[in-house]
Protein backbone atom coordinates (compact mmCIF):
# COMPACT_ATOMS: atom_id res chain seq x y z
CA UNK A 1 0.00 0.00 0.00
CA UNK A 2 1.08 3.37 -1.23
CA UNK A 3 1.31 6.45 1.07
CA UNK A 4 -2.27 7.68 1.72
CA UNK A 5 -2.55 11.69 0.42
CA UNK A 6 -6.26 11.61 1.54
CA UNK A 7 -8.42 9.70 4.33
CA UNK A 8 -11.51 10.55 4.82
CA UNK A 9 -13.50 8.64 7.90
CA UNK A 10 -17.25 8.66 8.32
CA UNK A 11 -17.75 12.31 6.61
CA UNK A 12 -21.49 13.69 7.03
CA UNK A 13 -22.37 16.94 5.75
CA UNK A 14 -25.26 18.58 5.19
CA UNK A 15 -27.69 21.39 3.78
CA UNK A 16 -29.88 23.88 6.13
CA UNK A 17 -33.04 24.43 3.72
CA UNK A 18 -34.64 28.13 4.41
CA UNK A 19 -37.01 26.01 6.38
CA UNK A 20 -34.42 24.73 8.61
CA UNK A 21 -34.21 21.58 7.31
CA UNK A 22 -31.50 19.26 7.17
CA UNK A 23 -31.00 17.58 3.79
CA UNK A 24 -27.84 14.67 4.44
CA UNK A 25 -26.40 14.56 1.00
CA UNK A 26 -23.34 13.07 2.32
CA UNK A 27 -23.72 10.49 4.74
CA UNK A 28 -21.27 9.02 6.45
CA UNK A 29 -18.72 8.34 3.29
CA UNK A 30 -14.77 6.80 4.23
CA UNK A 31 -12.23 6.65 1.42
CA UNK A 32 -8.48 6.68 0.92
CA UNK A 33 -6.79 7.97 -1.97
CA UNK A 34 -2.70 7.08 -2.13
CA UNK A 35 -0.45 8.51 -3.69
CA UNK A 36 0.08 8.07 -7.87
CA UNK A 37 -3.54 6.89 -7.98
CA UNK A 38 -6.75 8.31 -9.24
CA UNK A 39 -9.85 7.44 -7.36
CA UNK A 40 -13.48 7.67 -9.83
CA UNK A 41 -16.85 8.38 -8.15
CA UNK A 42 -19.48 7.92 -10.19
CA UNK A 43 -23.51 7.99 -9.51
CA UNK A 44 -26.65 9.95 -11.37
CA UNK A 45 -27.23 13.76 -10.82
CA UNK A 46 -28.35 14.52 -7.18
CA UNK A 47 -26.71 11.53 -5.52
CA UNK A 48 -24.34 13.25 -3.46
CA UNK A 49 -21.23 13.62 -5.59
CA UNK A 50 -20.24 17.19 -6.35
CA UNK A 51 -21.50 18.01 -2.82
CA UNK A 52 -18.70 15.44 -1.52
CA UNK A 53 -16.10 17.07 -3.91
CA UNK A 54 -16.89 20.31 -1.74
CA UNK A 55 -16.75 19.04 1.55
CA UNK A 56 -13.44 16.70 0.95
CA UNK A 57 -11.89 20.60 0.84
CA UNK A 58 -12.77 21.45 4.50
CA UNK A 59 -14.18 24.85 3.38
CA UNK A 60 -18.03 25.52 3.91
CA UNK A 61 -20.41 27.83 2.73
CA UNK A 62 -24.02 27.82 3.64
CA UNK A 63 -25.99 26.16 3.27
CA UNK A 64 -23.94 23.37 3.03
CA UNK A 65 -22.70 22.81 6.59
CA UNK A 66 -19.78 19.87 8.20
CA UNK A 67 -21.27 17.45 10.74
CA UNK A 68 -18.99 14.73 11.56
CA UNK A 69 -16.25 13.11 10.28
CA UNK A 70 -12.33 13.16 9.45
CA UNK A 71 -10.52 14.76 6.36
CA UNK A 72 -7.25 14.05 6.44
CA UNK A 73 -4.80 15.28 3.80
CA UNK A 74 -1.26 14.02 3.72
CA UNK A 75 -1.48 12.95 7.63
CA UNK A 76 -3.08 17.08 8.49
CA UNK A 77 -6.91 16.40 9.46
CA UNK A 78 -8.07 20.01 8.46
CA UNK A 79 -11.92 19.15 9.99
CA UNK A 80 -13.55 22.06 11.67
CA UNK A 81 -10.38 24.01 10.98
CA UNK A 82 -11.03 28.34 10.61
CA UNK A 83 -11.89 28.88 7.31
CA UNK A 84 -9.50 31.50 6.79
CA UNK A 85 -6.69 28.69 7.68
CA UNK A 86 -8.27 26.51 5.15
CA UNK A 87 -8.30 28.75 2.28
CA UNK A 88 -4.91 30.12 2.95
CA UNK A 89 -2.75 27.28 3.58
CA UNK A 90 -5.08 24.17 2.59
CA UNK A 91 -6.78 25.24 -0.90
CA UNK A 92 -4.73 24.90 -3.86
CA UNK A 93 -1.56 24.24 -2.03
CA UNK A 94 -2.96 20.42 -0.42
CA UNK A 95 -6.33 20.71 -2.14
CA UNK A 96 -7.06 21.65 -5.67
CA UNK A 97 -10.97 21.60 -7.09
CA UNK A 98 -11.91 22.37 -10.69
CA UNK A 99 -15.57 23.06 -10.66
CA UNK A 100 -18.23 22.27 -13.16
CA UNK A 101 -18.79 24.36 -15.56
CA UNK A 102 -15.00 25.35 -15.30
CA UNK A 103 -15.08 27.09 -18.51
CA UNK A 104 -17.11 29.36 -16.98
CA UNK A 105 -14.78 29.99 -13.83
CA UNK A 106 -12.76 32.06 -15.57
CA UNK A 107 -12.83 36.32 -15.21
CA UNK A 108 -14.02 37.59 -18.03
CA UNK A 109 -12.58 41.18 -17.44
CA UNK A 110 -9.26 39.93 -16.64
CA UNK A 111 -6.47 38.47 -18.96
CA UNK A 112 -5.37 34.82 -17.79
CA UNK A 113 -2.12 35.83 -16.89
CA UNK A 114 -3.72 38.25 -14.16
CA UNK A 115 -5.88 35.95 -13.04
CA UNK A 116 -3.12 33.66 -12.03
CA UNK A 117 -1.37 36.70 -10.36
CA UNK A 118 -4.45 37.01 -7.95
CA UNK A 119 -4.51 33.13 -7.12
CA UNK A 120 -0.78 32.71 -6.17
CA UNK A 121 -0.50 36.56 -4.55
CA UNK A 122 -3.68 35.23 -2.35
CA UNK A 123 -1.85 32.37 -1.18
CA UNK A 124 1.60 34.50 -1.02
CA UNK A 125 2.45 37.92 -1.30
CA UNK A 126 6.17 37.63 -1.77
CA UNK A 127 6.10 35.75 -5.08
CA UNK A 128 6.93 38.80 -7.74
CA UNK A 129 4.71 38.98 -11.12
CA UNK A 130 8.19 38.07 -13.04
CA UNK A 131 7.81 34.89 -10.82
CA UNK A 132 4.55 34.09 -11.34
CA UNK A 133 5.20 34.75 -14.83
CA UNK A 134 7.94 31.96 -15.14
CA UNK A 135 6.14 29.95 -13.38
CA UNK A 136 3.03 29.96 -15.46
CA UNK A 137 4.44 29.89 -18.41
CA UNK A 138 6.56 27.09 -17.65
CA UNK A 139 3.35 24.65 -16.68
CA UNK A 140 1.32 25.78 -19.63
CA UNK A 141 3.97 24.78 -21.89
CA UNK A 142 4.43 21.37 -20.34
CA UNK A 143 0.83 20.56 -20.43
CA UNK A 144 0.51 21.47 -23.94
CA UNK A 145 -0.81 24.63 -23.80
CA UNK A 146 0.35 27.78 -25.65
CA UNK A 147 2.31 30.73 -23.71
CA UNK A 148 0.47 32.72 -25.62
CA UNK A 149 -2.75 32.37 -23.82
CA UNK A 150 -1.53 33.96 -20.97
CA UNK A 151 -1.95 37.29 -22.41
CA UNK A 152 -5.53 36.42 -23.73
CA UNK A 153 -8.94 37.14 -22.08
CA UNK A 154 -11.20 33.92 -21.48
CA UNK A 155 -13.55 35.47 -24.52
CA UNK A 156 -10.71 34.14 -27.07
CA UNK A 157 -10.76 30.93 -26.04
CA UNK A 158 -12.28 28.05 -27.41
CA UNK A 159 -14.81 26.03 -24.64
CA UNK A 160 -11.78 23.21 -24.45
CA UNK A 161 -9.19 25.88 -24.24
CA UNK A 162 -10.90 27.49 -21.32
CA UNK A 163 -11.36 24.20 -19.29
CA UNK A 164 -7.61 23.32 -19.86
CA UNK A 165 -6.61 26.43 -18.84
CA UNK A 166 -8.55 26.30 -15.73
CA UNK A 167 -7.06 22.80 -14.93
CA UNK A 168 -3.47 24.12 -15.14
CA UNK A 169 -4.42 27.13 -12.86
CA UNK A 170 -5.59 24.91 -10.46
CA UNK A 171 -2.62 22.88 -9.99
CA UNK A 172 -0.49 25.91 -10.28
CA UNK A 173 0.90 25.49 -6.74
CA UNK A 174 0.97 21.75 -6.78
CA UNK A 175 -1.76 20.28 -4.71
CA UNK A 176 -1.38 16.97 -3.44
CA UNK A 177 -4.92 16.19 -4.43
CA UNK A 178 -6.97 17.41 -7.35
CA UNK A 179 -10.64 17.08 -7.24
CA UNK A 180 -12.10 17.10 -10.60
CA UNK A 181 -15.48 17.43 -10.91
CA UNK A 182 -17.25 16.52 -14.31
CA UNK A 183 -13.69 18.30 -16.18
CA UNK A 184 -14.98 16.69 -19.77
CA UNK A 185 -18.94 17.36 -19.40
CA UNK A 186 -20.14 19.95 -22.27
CA UNK A 187 -17.26 19.04 -24.47
CA UNK A 188 -16.98 17.43 -27.45
CA UNK A 189 -15.24 14.20 -27.71
CA UNK A 190 -11.93 15.52 -29.23
CA UNK A 191 -11.67 18.12 -26.21
CA UNK A 192 -12.54 15.60 -23.78
CA UNK A 193 -9.51 13.39 -24.90
CA UNK A 194 -7.25 16.22 -24.79
CA UNK A 195 -8.59 16.85 -21.04
CA UNK A 196 -7.92 13.51 -20.22
CA UNK A 197 -4.93 13.08 -21.21
CA UNK A 198 -4.01 16.55 -19.62
CA UNK A 199 -5.30 15.36 -16.39
CA UNK A 200 -3.05 11.78 -16.86
CA UNK A 201 0.19 13.79 -17.96
CA UNK A 202 -0.15 15.96 -14.72
CA UNK A 203 0.06 12.83 -12.22
CA UNK A 204 2.51 11.37 -14.70
CA UNK A 205 4.75 14.70 -14.53
CA UNK A 206 4.16 15.11 -10.73
CA UNK A 207 2.56 18.35 -10.74
CA UNK A 208 -0.37 16.20 -8.65
CA UNK A 209 0.47 13.46 -5.97
CA UNK A 210 -3.31 12.35 -6.54
CA UNK A 211 -6.54 12.51 -8.19
CA UNK A 212 -10.54 12.22 -7.46
CA UNK A 213 -12.29 12.22 -11.00
CA UNK A 214 -16.18 12.98 -10.57
CA UNK A 215 -18.79 12.42 -13.68
CA UNK A 216 -22.05 10.61 -14.09
CA UNK A 217 -20.64 8.23 -16.66
CA UNK A 218 -19.19 5.14 -15.25
CA UNK A 219 -17.66 3.66 -18.12
CA UNK A 220 -15.36 7.21 -18.97
CA UNK A 221 -13.75 6.28 -15.39
CA UNK A 222 -12.32 3.01 -16.81
CA UNK A 223 -9.79 4.97 -18.85
CA UNK A 224 -9.18 7.66 -15.87
CA UNK A 225 -9.23 6.03 -12.65
CA UNK A 226 -7.53 2.45 -10.44
CA UNK A 227 -10.49 2.90 -8.74
CA UNK A 228 -14.34 3.88 -8.63
CA UNK A 229 -16.96 4.15 -6.25
CA UNK A 230 -20.52 4.22 -6.56
CA UNK A 231 -22.65 6.83 -5.06
CA UNK A 232 -26.22 6.47 -4.51
CA UNK A 233 -28.47 8.86 -2.16
CA UNK A 234 -25.54 10.27 0.01
CA UNK A 235 -24.09 6.88 0.59
CA UNK A 236 -21.40 4.55 -1.00
CA UNK A 237 -22.67 1.50 -2.55
CA UNK A 238 -19.86 -0.29 -3.90
CA UNK A 239 -15.88 0.45 -4.56
CA UNK A 240 -13.65 -1.58 -6.46
CA UNK A 241 -11.22 -1.77 -8.89
CA UNK A 242 -12.20 0.33 -11.68
CA UNK A 243 -11.84 -2.65 -14.22
CA UNK A 244 -14.31 -4.61 -11.85
CA UNK A 245 -16.78 -1.76 -11.99
CA UNK A 246 -17.33 -0.81 -15.44
CA UNK A 247 -16.43 -4.79 -16.35
CA UNK A 248 -18.46 -6.98 -13.29
CA UNK A 249 -20.26 -4.66 -11.07
CA UNK A 250 -22.15 -6.19 -8.34
CA UNK A 251 -24.12 -3.82 -6.44
CA UNK A 252 -27.68 -3.96 -8.25
CA UNK A 253 -27.77 0.56 -8.92
CA UNK A 254 -24.30 -0.07 -10.15
CA UNK A 255 -24.87 -2.54 -12.75
CA UNK A 256 -27.98 -0.53 -13.36
CA UNK A 257 -25.80 2.56 -13.96
CA UNK A 258 -23.63 0.22 -16.48
CA UNK A 259 -26.72 -1.17 -18.46
CA UNK A 260 -28.13 2.64 -19.03
CA UNK A 261 -24.89 4.08 -20.63
CA UNK A 262 -23.97 3.29 -24.29
CA UNK A 263 -20.38 1.80 -23.99
CA UNK A 264 -17.49 1.18 -26.22
CA UNK A 265 -15.42 -0.83 -24.65
CA UNK A 266 -14.99 -4.45 -26.23
CA UNK A 267 -17.22 -7.37 -24.57
CA UNK A 268 -19.91 -4.30 -23.38
CA UNK A 269 -20.94 -3.12 -26.93
CA UNK A 270 -23.69 -5.66 -27.22
CA UNK A 271 -25.40 -4.98 -24.03
CA UNK A 272 -28.42 -4.33 -24.29
CA UNK A 273 -29.53 -0.64 -22.57
CA UNK A 274 -32.09 -0.99 -19.92
CA UNK A 275 -33.12 2.01 -17.52
CA UNK A 276 -33.76 1.94 -14.16
CA UNK A 277 -37.08 2.97 -12.83
CA UNK A 278 -37.57 5.52 -10.36
CA UNK A 279 -36.44 8.38 -9.13
CA UNK A 280 -33.93 8.94 -5.73
CA UNK A 281 -35.36 9.36 -2.41
CA UNK A 282 -35.61 12.55 -0.83
CA UNK A 283 -32.62 12.91 1.75
CA UNK A 284 -34.89 15.53 4.05
CA UNK A 285 -36.56 12.45 5.10
CA UNK A 286 -34.04 9.38 3.33
CA UNK A 287 -35.42 5.74 3.92
CA UNK A 288 -34.89 3.69 6.83
CA UNK A 289 -33.32 0.68 4.77
CA UNK A 290 -31.54 0.52 2.00
CA UNK A 291 -32.07 3.94 0.20
CA UNK A 292 -32.15 2.31 -3.25
CA UNK A 293 -35.07 -0.43 -2.08
CA UNK A 294 -37.74 1.27 -4.17
CA UNK A 295 -35.92 0.94 -7.13
CA UNK A 296 -34.53 -2.64 -7.01
CA UNK A 297 -35.94 -5.57 -8.53
CA UNK A 298 -34.25 -7.57 -6.32
CA UNK A 299 -35.90 -5.92 -2.46
CA UNK A 300 -37.75 -7.78 -0.28
CA UNK A 301 -38.92 -6.75 3.13
CA UNK A 302 -36.14 -6.91 4.92
CA UNK A 303 -33.85 -4.45 2.62
CA UNK A 304 -36.63 -1.83 3.34
CA UNK A 305 -36.81 -1.59 7.29
CA UNK A 306 -32.70 -2.68 7.81
CA UNK A 307 -30.07 -0.14 7.90
CA UNK A 308 -27.72 -2.00 5.12
CA UNK A 309 -24.33 -1.45 5.99
CA UNK A 310 -20.99 -2.01 3.78
CA UNK A 311 -19.50 -5.32 2.64
CA UNK A 312 -16.28 -6.54 2.70
CA UNK A 313 -14.96 -9.29 -0.04
CA UNK A 314 -11.38 -10.84 0.49
CA UNK A 315 -10.19 -8.78 -2.37
CA UNK A 316 -10.82 -5.24 -0.59
CA UNK A 317 -14.14 -5.04 -2.80
CA UNK A 318 -17.20 -3.46 -0.90
CA UNK A 319 -20.81 -3.43 -1.13
CA UNK A 320 -23.90 -1.89 0.46
CA UNK A 321 -26.44 -4.66 -0.27
CA UNK A 322 -28.40 -7.88 2.04
CA UNK A 323 -27.45 -9.93 -0.57
CA UNK A 324 -24.26 -11.98 -0.24
CA UNK A 325 -22.17 -11.76 -3.74
CA UNK A 326 -23.23 -15.64 -4.67
CA UNK A 327 -27.03 -14.76 -4.02
CA UNK A 328 -26.42 -11.57 -6.34
CA UNK A 329 -24.46 -13.55 -9.02
CA UNK A 330 -27.34 -16.17 -8.67
CA UNK A 331 -30.00 -13.45 -9.38
CA UNK A 332 -27.79 -12.01 -12.05
CA UNK A 333 -27.46 -15.16 -13.95
CA UNK A 334 -31.44 -16.30 -13.58
CA UNK A 335 -32.60 -12.73 -15.05
CA UNK A 336 -29.75 -12.99 -18.35
CA UNK A 337 -31.76 -16.11 -19.25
Amino acid sequence: MGKVMLEVNELTTKYITRFREDVYAVDHVSLKVEEGKSLGIAGESGCGKSTLALSLMGYYFPPLHYTSGEIIIDGRNISGMNPDDVRKSILGREIAYIPQAAMNALNPTQRIIHFIEDVIQAHDATVSKTEIHQMATQLFEALGLPAEVLQKYPVELSGGMKQRTVIAISVILSPQVLIADEPSSALDVTSQKMVIKMLRNLMDNGYIKSMIFITHELPLLYNVTDDIVVMYAGQIVEKGSAHEMVFDPLHPYSKGLMGSIIVPEEGLRDVKLTAIPGVPPNLKNPPAGCRFAERCKFAKAECRATSIELRELENGRTYRCIYSEEELRAAYAREAK
